[in-house]
């Protein structure tokens, strides 16, 4: 569109980063095209030029792509590249005046989702993500997405998600691809954000197997809550942005005169984006209450341990004054049993006629005392 290939001029803001992994789009809309390389380690995955949303040609190198845009003043380029050098990055700044700030973010990534517009062109960020059953873990990689007014380039940090079908879907709707730039801008986004869903449902399912943790007593539980409640939060800063990119592409909508179906397809995914994002917040809230609950149920299981402990203690204190009284009492007579045996010549009472029983009585008499004292002092 003359203004088919107009850009969607907007602002927006953004920083941070994430992780990165392995290749690029690529497709002519039949099978899909080889990775060509342009320099050692790096790869140019596709690169074409689209005439009404018809592909017309297919380039083995970046400079050709150029050579053919050049003689092709209504075309417009579609260019993937894998983790490109600073030397392709410059060579396509010098051919499409890309700003130095997009070309230095382009090359280092680790940036925020955002949009921010140097120009005629528009700098995108993207932060998909996916889930890995085999480690239920969640993967964020990282797009970035140059739109200008006759060419688009994706370039790839990260293995996920790869965007063959995108360009496959978007070659079978030429009416669609017609609509210039901003519709490979639109079905990246779609790309991006449809990849969330598989996402939101790994960490749906192993939130509900940590609420069954937590009330098994697992004690392995509150790892797994603290390890998922950070994906969760990566993958708030990977969605939440989002909406502010949706935001800044809407509020130009009229200024740019952007086509009205190409409208309704970006508020669509908005709608998609807005769903997830509430998803994600309600995950952060939910392990947040999770961690709290556990940590109360582990006070409890503390306080009950600690209890028949206690219980336990006092069991053996009663069993140890049992038998510290009994002892007592055997003693007293035995004592007074020693002190009678002694056959020494010069002896108190050794002459006494009663002494033998007054020893008895005195052994009795001692030790009904001391069990008198001993269970009034519940010792027994």
């Amino acid at each position: 569109m003359s203004d088919h290939r107009r850009p969607l001029r907007l602002l927006s803001r953004g920083r941070d980063g994430t992780d990165n992994r392995r290749d690029d789009d690529h497709d002519d809309g039949h099978a899909p095209a080889p990775e060509r390389h342009l320099t050692s380690g790096s790869r140019l995955v596709d690169s074409a030029v689209y005439v009404n949303g018809q592909r017309v040609s297919s380039s083995p190198s970046l400079p050709d792509t150029f050579e053919i845009l050049r003689t092709r003043p209504e075309g417009m380029a579609w260019i993937g590249l894998y983790r490109p050098t600073e030397a392709e990055i410059t060579s396509l700044s010098e051919e499409f005046d890309l700003h130095p700030l997009a070309v230095e973010d382009a090359v280092h990534a680790h940036q925020r989702p955002k949009v921010e517009r140097y120009g005629n062109t528009l700098f995108v960020v993207l932060r998909p993500a996916r889930y890995l059953d085999a480690t239920e873990e969640v993967e964020f990689g990282e797009v970035h997405v140059f739109v200008g007014p006759r060419f688009v380039i994706t370039v790839r940090h990260s293995e996920a998600p790869e965007f063959s079908s995108v360009r496959t879907r978007l070659e079978q709707d030429a009416d669609l691809l017609g609509l210039g730039p901003e519709a490979v801008l639109y079905a990246v986004l779609d790309k991006v954000v449809d990849g969330y869903y598989p996402v939101v449902a790994g960490v749906g399912n192993d939130i509900d197997e940590i609420e069954d943790q937590v009330f098994s007593g697992d004690p392995s539980v509150s790892r797994r809550i603290y390890d998922l409640s950070r994906e969760v939060a990566d993958f708030q800063r990977a969605t939440r942005p989002l909406l502010d990119v949706f935001d800044a592409l809407s509020a130009g909508f009229t200024k740019y005169r952007v086509d009205e179906e190409l409208q309704r397809h970006l508020r669509d995914v908005a709608d998609h984006l807005t769903q997830i994002v509430e998803r994600v917040d309600s995950f952060r809230v939910a392990l947040r209450d999770m961690l709290t609950i556990n940590a109360t149920l582990v006070a409890q299981q503390q306080n009950e341990e600690m209890r028949r402990l206690a219980e336990a203690a006092n069991i053996q204190n009663e069993e140890v004054k049992k038998i510290s009284a009994w002892a007592a009492i055997g003693f007293a007579p035995t004592l007074i049993g020693t002190v009678y045996g002694m056959n020494f010549e010069h002896m108190p009472e050794l002459g006494w006629y009663h002494g033998y029983w007054f020893a008895l009585l005195l052994m009795a008499a001692t030790s009904i005392g001391l069990f008198m004292v001993f269970k009034r002092r519940d010792w027994l």
